[in-house]
């Protein structure tokens, strides 16, 4: 294996990041741009961008699943805030020492700290709650966030590259990469990294396996295999949500794998244990899913198919018609007053500005 000097690279500048195989050289700055003050970071920025990216696609395919739109806006919502929220308490609990003495830093993730599966876990969560709330039907709502999660996670996953985190071990692969902050990362927590996995090999003098960069990969791939299956095979609710456990638990599972900075209990790297149960979970639901389908044969229907909602869909569609009717009314309305206005200016003589001469009669009079 070849050191990052012998590559031609050496010590690196702190926000210096190098993928050495690709002759790929640049700075990266994680600050974007300050505003009254405050760094905004490209971390937070690529995370909204996930997410906004997400809910678009999210609203364009909700007919199609058989939703309202309209009352899906507060499951929507309420699922991200909440997958913000589990996502920061996973980070937080897994890494308590960190946190204990400064309670404040809690709530501080500009700079990163926000976990994947626990901002999964949030948002099915509270989602479901709302679901049963708003009467959305479960299920088909799962179905849109499978493939709204992988392109937030997509996207989100190169705030992690702007940060030089989520890397793995040494490795002298085509797409491996190094950076000042990853060097500094290794020679702080070398100790810690090889106390938890006596067998993995990581040193600041060596490039990293970009981790982000197979995941955010694996994700968009899966996004765009799960939105042609949502739009052409899909063949019971939550056959999409349950590809997605699949998917995304077979990639993390080997991804985590490779990490040097996973979250631990004892040796047990969290995430990847996980990873394993979504994907066997995933796998068995899948076969009971088709096996009911197959069983029920014409009798099973898609939730879009059915009386129900259809009858939402017709209420919604009776809702748009009638709102853009009073649009329409109230702009003819005000049309009309302008025109007769107009009108009414045209009739009405102009007034003389100066007022008329005395004639002679009315002087002789006075």
């Amino acid at each position: 294996m070849q050191t990052l000097e012998e590559l031609g690279y050496g010590s690196l500048d702190y926000n210096e990041i190098v993928f050495p195989f690709l002759g790929i050289d640049i700075s990266v700055n994680p600050t974007a741009f300050s505003l009254f003050g405050i760094d905004v970071q490209w971390y937070g920025i690529l995370i909204v961008c996930g997410m906004l990216l997400a809910m678009l696609f999210a609203f364009r395919n909700m007919r199609r699943v058989g939703i309202d739109s309209d009352r899906a806006i507060d499951v929507v919502i309420g699922g991200i805030i909440a997958a913000l929220i589990g996502a920061r308490a996973y980070y937080v609990i897994l890494n308590w020492d960190e946190y204990k003495d400064d309670l404040l830093s809690v709530f501080n993730t500009r700079e990163g700290g926000l976990a994947v599966l626990g901002g999964l876990i949030g948002a099915i969560l509270v989602g479901g709650i709302l679901c049963k709330i708003r009467k959305v039907k479960f299920l088909p709502m799962l179905d849109l966030c499978g493939v709204g999660f992988l392109i937030g996670q997509g996207i989100g996953r190169w705030g992690n590259f702007t940060n030089q985190e989520a890397f793995g071990k040494n490795t002298n692969s085509l797409f491996a990469m190094s950076g000042g902050r990853v060097q500094s990362w290794i020679a702080y927590n070398y100790n810690a990294v090889t106390q938890y996995d006596k067998d993995i090999t990581v040193d600041a003098a060596y490039s990293v396996h970009p981790c982000f960069l197979y995941e955010s990969a694996w994700c968009l791939l899966g996004a765009l295999l799960l939105a042609v299956v949502l739009k052409k095979w899909r063949k019971f609710d939550g056959q999409i949500i349950l590809m997605y456990m699949v998917w995304y638990g077979l990639g993390r599972f080997f991804i985590e794998g490779l990490r040097t900075d996973s979250l631990m209990i004892g040796s047990l790297r969290v995430s990847q244990g996980v990873a394993a149960l979504m994907f066997v979970a995933g796998v068995i639901l899948l076969i009971i899913g088709f096996a009911r389908v197959k069983r029920l044969g014409s009798d099973y229907k898609l939730y879009v198919d059915t009386a129900e909602s259809k009858a939402l869909l017709a209420e919604a569609d009776k809702r748009i018609a009638e709102e853009e009717a009073r649009k329409a009314a109230k702009k003819s309305a005000k049309e009309t007053i302008e025109q007769i206005e107009e009108e009414a200016e045209k009739i009405v003589p102009e007034e003389d500005d100066e007022a008329p001469e005395e004639t002679e009669a009315e002087k002789t009079e006075e």
